[in-house]
């Protein structure tokens, strides 16, 4: 497996995780089976027959891992990624849009027995259905650059010996934060098995559903989750919950902040935006709150787009979105102090 490398200078944040080729396919014939008592949903089409597609987008450089490396860049830091790509048109693709949007590619690698991964979303009426294939891979970190922030995400089935190698770099580098936002396979894996890695993390971001999943107590109310998630170790927990806003918390204080209001094209990197967001916000210096305000107004405008980075703010454009929204704030529900 070789590596790529492009010259920058000190970088502000570094992403973990795996990168894909999204195909985002539109259908408009389909039905939705929901079950009335718990709420979960199934998209249904027509068994052994052609389905019409309204249309197809190609997004080059998707995965948790990619949005977040270029939210960061949109919003004005040094950024960089971690990731692995096949040796083929489609990895040279993603290199050339991680460019274009001014992503460090030093820390890239290329798998020369396998293709880049590739992802088919089905969009129908703004939620989405992501069939996933990502090839199987050697994960090793890479010596990392001096930096301020790491953002860790999904990565494939064996990424273990990249995590070991990555709790050993925090506990080298304190001064260096980190928000862990775990993916498909860490969430398969259960608490009990991350919890290496969360006692390391600054910043834990879930949406609910992932939270009930890993602490298996079913439906709680948020605030109790995410003070089970702080006596873990992370300084601040974080929960997303669609369009009844998002939950965060410190040790002592939870809030939560509303959705800003607007039309929804599609939901795809809703959270990964977010997660973004909040964490440059913190970065620079911001208190709880205001990262929130930053985490919905990038989510508000990533869903009025198709895919998961054609909605990602700017500088320019986030402050112009927190005044449009300033009477929507955050509000503190519980002390404990």
């Amino acid at each position: 497996m070789s590596s790529h490398s492009s010259k920058n200078k000190k970088l502000d944040f570094i992403s973990i995780g795996d990168s894909t080729l999204d195909v985002f396919v539109h259908v408009h014939e389909a039905s939705v089976n929901c079950e009335i008592e718990h709420g979960r949903c199934q998209l249904c089409f027509a068994y052994g027959e052609k389905v019409p597609v309204e249309s197809v987008t190609k997004v080059p450089g998707a995965g948790n891992a990619s949005n977040a490396a270029v939210g960061a860049s949109r919003l004005g830091l040094r950024s960089a990624i971690v990731s692995i790509l096949g040796q083929d048109e489609v990895g040279e693709e993603i290199l050339r849009h991680w460019k274009k949007e001014r992503v460090n590619t030093t820390h890239v690698q290329f798998d020369s027995k396998h293709e880049t991964n590739y992802s088919t979303v089905l969009s129908f009426k703004g939620e989405r259905t992501i069939l996933v294939y990502s090839h199987p891979r050697v994960y090793v970190l890479p010596p990392l650059e001096e930096t301020r922030w790491i953002y860790y995400t999904s990565l494939g089935a064996k990424h273990d010996h990249l995590e070991k190698q990555l709790i050993r770099h925090l506990r080298a580098h304190p001064e260096q934060k980190m928000t862990f936002n775990p993916g498909t396979n860490h969430l398969k894996l259960g608490l009990k098995a991350l919890l290496p890695i969360v006692k390391e993390t600054d910043v834990f971001i879930v949406n609910k559903e992932e939270a009930e999943r890993l602490l298996g107590q079913g439906e709680e109310p948020i605030p109790n989750m995410l003070l089970a998630f702080a006596h873990l170790g992370p300084e601040i927990v974080v929960i997303t919950d669609g369009e009844h806003g998002s939950y965060a918390a410190d040790r002592r204080h939870v809030w939560q902040c509303p959705v800003f209001d607007g039309p929804v094209r599609e939901r795809t990197g809703a959270g990964d935006s977010y997660g973004t967001a909040f964490s440059v916000a913190l970065l620079r210096g911001m208190d709880i709150p205001q990262a929130m305000r930053w985490g919905t107004a990038n989510a508000w405008s990533v869903v009025q787009h198709v895919g998961p980075q054609a909605g990602l703010l700017t500088e320019e454009k986030m402050e112009q979105v927190l005044k449009k929204f300033k009477k929507v704030q955050p509000k503190l529900m519980t002390n404990h102090g």
